[in-house]
């Protein structure tokens, strides 16, 4: 068996070993000790997170307690739960067992105990493997941003291995949100709570969720529920609204789609539930043009990001690109049409001038600019004309329009709905849809975790392997096609 030793980096802030991770040991199998070599547990898991780039990730700097002590890195714990969600474990302490049945993944995900240079023997793996509650407090305190390394390195590498297949990888994308359900006894229908809806009685089983809603429906009395009638509509006192009420939080996550090869996670971000959709637009917009190296053309989204900023984002002079998104008919205006010069025209199809400027911090995520359009027959004076329509506001000043400045403001109104280029473009939300589905089949939904830090890496945790599944079956794919 090849000499333990060989399977040593030196640190250079302390002169320390630390053994070589996935990654490296990857490319050195052959190398491997033999046990390690003739497990096909550990070789399987070499291959599913050995591409991952662990050398990249930030682990934390401990400093050994005494000489013959190891000190475990993230990076191992990191590694240990993706095992564990790919083997559909229940609980850590499952686990635990799993690793210490199998020695040869145990030291390849570096939970070996080093003394005077030697690999200890089977029997060892047993004591040398770090308790269940260890592992759930790595998963509480291990920062999300280290994780989010493990994500990136995954999409570059996808975006590596399907370069000469799909140029358009990640040109087209689609985001969306998953409900998270926290575990506590407010989210259970048949236990008795008082105020279980109310959002200043926060749940004591879990400090950092938040109360939100999860859909709205309208309900006439002694009918089902029903979405509002767009004929004969009925008068607002004889409806009222049912709505979904979750205490937990939200999974945002935008994919990509290859069509013939699969759906593949860019970016990803767990908030509390009662964060609006559109908060997860910009975070997750970043990450995604970080990865990249570019700013995806096309985005599908549902009405929730109908916001002027969504279609200014993908918008752009050297490309067609556009945000596919339902108009939400917000402020009630269906419709709104415009000059050349881009400035709104009023009923009577006059180009209505801007009067001034504000600048407002209210109305949306983010501080914007916002135009107010006047009456162009009574400004900047008024030229003795009346209104051509004999508009009922024509007596109290003219119309007015109040808009923001930005040219996604128009795109909004002016985007084609019913070609066939914004229905294509509208079918990538498929991809996150498929993608919650997956990321529900993992566990996402219902976690049996108490805290918010805890279910964000979790939640990372789960579109990693996602992804190293989607980059599996891509490999097989090709090399079944090229044989």
């Amino acid at each position: 068996m090849t000499s333990p030793n060989s399977f040593f980096l030196i640190l250079p802030e302390n002169g320390r070993q630390k053994p070589l991770f996935l990654n490296k040991l990857a490319q050195e199998r052959d190398h491997l000790p033999s046990f390690v070599r003739n497990c096909p547990v550990a070789m399987r898991y070499l291959d599913l997170l050995g591409p991952l780039a662990w050398h990249l990730f930030p682990d934390r700097g401990l400093k050994p307690r005494g000489q013959h002590e190891h000190t475990l890195r993230y990076a191992s714990f990191a590694a240990a739960h993706l095992v564990k969600l790919e083997e559909g474990f229940a609980s850590t302490s499952k686990l635990r067992r799993y690793l210490s049945e199998h020695p040869g993944l145990s030291w390849l995900l570096g939970f070996q105990v080093h003394q005077n240079g030697f690999i200890p023997r089977w029997s060892q793996f047993q004591t040398s493997l770090p308790r269940v509650r260890h592992f759930n407090r790595i998963l509480r305190k291990m920062p999300n941003v280290a994780l989010q390394v493990l994500l990136g390195s995954s999409v570059q590498i996808l975006q590596a291995e399907l370069a000469g297949i799909a140029s358009m990888f990640g040109q087209a994308i689609s985001l969306d949100t998953k409900l998270v359900l926290a575990w506590v006894r407010e989210n259970n229908p048949k236990a008795y709570v008082k105020d279980r809806y109310n959002p200043a009685k926060q749940p004591k089983g879990d400090p950092d969720c938040r109360l939100g809603v999860k859909r709205r429906k309208n309900i006439r009395p002694g009918t089902q529920a029903t979405s509002t009638p767009k004929e004969n509509p009925v008068r607002g006192s004889t409806v009222f609204t049912q709505a979904e009420f979750y205490w937990g939080y939200a999974s945002g996550v935008v994919a990509t789609k290859v069509p013939g090869w699969g759906e593949f996670v860019l970016a990803e971000m767990t908030q509390p539930f009662n964060k609006g959709d559109a908060t997860y637009f910009f975070p997750l917009m970043a990450d995604v043009e970080r990865r990249l190296g570019f700013r995806p053309h096309f985005g599908s989204l549902d009405c929730a990001y109908d916001a002027f900023y969504v279609y200014e984002y993908f918008h752009s002079d050297e490309h067609d690109g556009f945000a596919a998104v339902p108009l939400a008919e917000r402020g009630g205006y269906k419709e709104r049409f415009f000059d050349p010069d881009g400035l709104p025209l009023c009923k009577a199809g006059l180009a209505m001038p801007l009067k001034f400027t504000f600048t407002d911090r209210t109305r949306a995520i983010i501080e914007h600019e916002r135009g107010k359009y006047v009456c162009p027959l009574l400004f900047p004076h008024p030229n003795g004309q009346s209104c051509p329509i004999d508009h009922k506001r024509w007596n109290k000043g003219g119309c007015t329009a109040d808009m923001p400045t930005s040219v996604g403001a128009r795109i909004r109104y002016q985007l084609d709905r019913d070609s066939d280029v914004f229905k294509k473009a509208y079918n990538q939300r498929t991809a996150t849809e498929r993608i919650n589905s997956q990321a529900k089949a993992l566990g996402i939904e219902r976690p049996h975790l108490r805290n918010q830090q805890a279910i964000a890496n979790q939640n990372t945790l789960i579109y990693i392997l996602i992804n190293l599944r989607a980059l599996r079956r891509v490999r097989q794919k090709k090399t079944a096609l090229s044989s």
